[in-house]
Parts: C-alpha cells; structure tokens; sequence
C-alpha cells in the first residue's frame, strides 16, 4: 500500500471487490429476484387459480371458518388478501406448546379457493420467496452466521464503493466512455459504466443493507441502551418489530377478525385490506392486526391495531414511532422496494443486474491483468484459481436459477421432499459450473469455457416456456386468453434472458476464433 493516497485506495478498492466478490454477486443475483418474488411464486405454484374479484368481508368469513376448522386452539390466526401481486387468499396460524403434555409448538397454512373455503392443493416450492431469502441468509448455513456473513460483505461493498469514488478522478467523463474491441480498455469502461450509472442505489441498498444487520454487527448500541442479557435483547426486539401487546396470560373470549372489518373500511376504505391477524387469541391481550393492501411513500402505509375484546383501536401506525424507529423503518422500505410500484421495481431490478455487472467485470478485469503479469513473473495459484472459476461463477449462477425452475417442472409434484430438491438442485449445479472451467476447459481453452456456459445459460433460459407448455397447462397460449400478465411476463423474461445469452456467446465465439486466427497468422510468420 506504499504509494499516494489515491493509490492506497486503489488497493483497497481492487481486495475489497476481490476477496467476497462472489459473495456479493451472488447476494445481487438474488436480491434482483426478490423484487417479483410474488411474481415468481406465481409462475412456481402454476395449481394456485387467478385472483377472483370478491368482496373482502366474504373472503375474511371464508378465512375465519376455514381457521376455526383446522385450527381452534391456535393462539394465532393470519389472513392475506389476493392482491395484483400476490393473487391467492392466504391462510397461516401458530399453535403454542403446551407445558403440560410435552406437546410442541406447531405452524402451518393454507391457499384457500375463494369460492368455496375450501384449500387448493399447490407442489410444495421454495418459490421467489426463498430466492429472495438467499441474499441475505444464504442457504444451509445458521442465521446466526449468515448475518456476519452478509453484513461483512456489504461492508466490504461500502468499502469498494467509497474507494472507487475516491480513485476515479473523472468519474463522469469515464461514464460517458465505451471504447469496445479494446480487451482490457474496454472491461474497464464497462466496470465504469456500471459502477457510476446506478451509484446512488449502490450506496443506498448497501447502506439500508448494513442498517438492517446493525443489532447482529453492533450489539453494544443495543447494550447500552437496553442493558445485556438474552430477555433484555428479546424484549428490545418486540419494541422494535412489534406494536402489539404480549399475552396477560388471563383467559378472555374475543372478538372475530371480521367484527372489526366496518370500522376499518371506514378508515381505509372498501376492499383495500391487505393483511388482518389475530394474536394472543383467547387472551385478554388479544390483538387484531390489520395492515393496508397498498402504500405510496415510504411512510404512508396504514397499520392498525384493535384490541381482541373490545374491538377498540389501540395503535394508530406509524403516528406514535420515535424518530429513530422510523427512520429504520423507512432504511428498510427503501431496501426491499416495499413501496414501488411496477417501473420502480423494474428500475430496483435492473439496478440490481447492473450490480452484478459491475462485480463481474471487475473480477474479469482483475484476472486480465494479472493474466499480463504471469507471462513476466510466472503464474499463482490464487490467480488460477479466480482465472478458471470466473465463468463458472459468473454465468453459472444464472444456469443454477434456471435449472431451480426446471426442478419445478420435472420433480413429481408427490415427491415428499421436491422443495428441498429443488434448491438442491440449483447449488448443485452451481457447483458443477465452478468445476466445469477447471476440470474441462483448462485442457482446451478458457474463452470455450465462456462460450460453453453462455450457450448453455442461452439454452437454459429460452427452453423455460417450452418447458411450461409441456409440462403444465398454464403457458403463453393459455395465459394470453385468460389475461394472466404475470406469467405471460415470466415466459417472456426467460426467452430475452436466453437471447441475451445467446448474443453474448456469439460475441466471446467470434472473438475467440479471431484471437486463434491471428495465433495462427503469427505462428506461420515466424516460421517462414
């Protein structure tokens, strides 16, 4: 790090990208998904029907009654209402332990049929859901870990971010420069390009991200406030996620969920419930939560709660939050996109996308250099190692996903475990990607390598509607006649995502067969 500042940061800018690079490509990749993750929940439940125009009073009568059916003696009954993202009336409860007979806590739920009560029966997947999930607590490791995990990562994306602010002197002009057909020069116009495009949703999706974690990277703000000790940390946590009172332990007969729904509509309107639970059921402390289906702002969304008994409003939403509690509350709407409707989404998107394009050319760009490097002073096994897993990780993440949509599809719906098999399967056959350049391409070339996997993304992707119609009766024909936007656009995001592929391995073929041909040229040259 010897040097002048600027190239102290430059150092600090390139390991900062580098040692979790893959990591944070991989929280992007995911993070992007988990903008529609409804969406692709939709596209991975093809059994669930449309959303059906029905007034809330009758579904929450429905909700209630399938409720009492299967759960009567839960202490907690949930409902979400379809909604133009989410087009399934949802039913979830929790069961306590009972201290007595040794029996434990239980949970379960349900997709009711709005029409007749009773539940549809939908393959067991992980879904958009558990995509979305994975960019911040991963898979197969505990919660506990993940948490520094991801938090390290996004200090060392902050970290990268503020260095390459710093050593880029004309930020702006290099935005405005794409100099193609030029290797390296050209690799570091692209990393430029989308370094600076999206900057402010870097900083503030990073940012937002590390103020998430705070409480897991920085307990002592919550010690010295709150004191230490694992109730004292439970009980700060209640005050932070949740408005609602504890259970007095007083048994009480309550209210139905339905017996407040005139107020509520009053107040918010007809049919613009999203969410209505009922905790501490059967407890003096019964509560009645209700949330509002839709929000513009980052602070607007109406949530009440009504007391379980009386039916009398309680808590009023946001009008009683400390300036502190709002504004995490605001860090993490603005993280997750909570309030962005469907061009804000596709902005938070592709934003994302970028992300990842950025880490993925500086990793490329990374190893190009060094490349230069070892033809003077020999080749590393760290430079190998990054050399030969670049494309496997960079395109073989998308092939994963894709082949996490086609175990939806192939896995039999009866099979017990497909939900696990179908993340299973995404890890996998990431892991055959990573292998692939090393155990294959290292005896042929490595430019193949990139052109093998691009092409088998292309062929991943654009087979996913094919796919679809051979395998359920829920595709681009049928979607078209019952105006199902939602899959018809998942359909066709898979067909461009597989043209894109596509257009990039004929790009990387054609420069590699020039690259082989002017080799051959200068070959034959120096002979004669």
């Amino acid at each position: 790090m010897n040097g002048t500042f600027r190239q102290s940061m430059s150092f600090l800018h390139t390991w900062a990208g580098l040692v979790l690079g893959w990591l944070l490509y991989f929280m992007f990749i995911t993070g992007a998904i988990g903008y529609f993750f409804h969406e692709v929940d939709h596209w991975m439940k093809p059994e669930a029907p449309l959303a059906i125009t029905m007034d809330q009073s009758q579904q929450l009568k429905i909700a209630e009654k399938r409720l009492a059916t299967v759960s009567p003696d839960a202490s907690a009954w949930y409902v979400r209402f379809p909604s133009p993202r989410n087009h399934n009336l949802n039913i979830w409860w929790d069961k306590p332990a009972n201290e007595e007979t040794g029996e434990q806590g239980s949970s379960g739920d349900e997709i009711l049929d709005p029409t007749t009560g009773l539940p549809i029966v939908v393959r067991d997947t992980g879904g958009g859901r558990l995509l979305y999930k994975m960019h911040y607590a991963l898979h197969y490791i505990p919660t506990q870990v993940t948490d520094w995990i991801t938090s390290l990562a996004a200090m060392f994306m902050l970290l990268g971010l503020i260095t390459g602010i710093i050593i880029h002197k004309k930020i702006f002009i290099d935005f405005f420069t794409f100099r193609p057909g030029i290797k390296q020069r050209s690799w570091l116009d692209m990393h430029n390009v989308l370094s600076v495009l999206p900057l402010p949703f870097y900083l503030m999706i990073t940012y937002s991200g590390l103020i998430y974690l705070m409480f897991t990277t920085m307990p002592g703000v919550v010690g010295i406030n709150y004191g230490f000790g694992e109730e004292i940390n439970n009980r700060f946590h209640y005050a932070l996620y949740s408005d609602e009172r504890k259970p007095s332990g007083v048994a009480a007969k309550g209210i139905s969920m339905s017996s407040v729904l005139v107020t509520v509509e009053k107040r918010l309107g007809k049919n613009q419930l999203g969410f209505i639970g009922l905790t501490n059921k059967g407890d003096s402390h019964a509560n009645i939560l209700v949330e509002e289906q839709g929000f513009d702002g980052l602070s607007e969304k109406a949530e009440l709660i009504y007391d379980g008994i009386s039916g009398e409003l309680i808590d009023d939403g946001l009008r009683e939050l400390t300036a502190a509690k709002q504004f995490y509350h605001v860090m993490g709407y603005l993280h997750e996109g909570e309030f962005a409707n469907i061009l804000l989404r596709w902005l938070y998107f592709l934003s994302s996308l970028m992300g990842a394009g950025m880490i993925a050319t500086g990793m490329v760009l990374w190893a190009g250099k060094r490349r230069l490097k070892a033809k003077k002073h020999g080749v590393s096994k760290g430079f190998l190692l990054v050399e030969y897993t670049n494309s496997g990780a960079i395109i073989g993440l998308p092939i994963a996903i894709a082949a996490y949509f086609w175990a939806n599809r192939l896995i039999p719906v009866s099979f017990e475990a497909r939900a696990e098999w179908e993340v299973h399967t995404l890890f996998i056959t990431w892991a055959l990607m990573l292998l692939y350049p090393i155990l294959v391409a290292a005896k042929r070339s490595l430019k193949q390598a990139w052109v093998d996997q691009l092409l088998l993304a292309a062929a991943a992707f654009s087979l996913i509607p094919l796919l679809n119609v051979l395998t359920t009766d829920k595709h681009l024909i049928t979607n078209f006649y019952q105006q199902d936007w939602v899959l018809i656009g998942f359909d066709l995001s898979m067909l461009l995502f597989g043209l894109g592929f596509a257009f990039a391995a004929k790009r990387v073929h054609k420069k590699t067969a020039t690259a082989i041909n002017a080799g051959s040229v200068e070959s034959q040259s120096v002979k004669e």
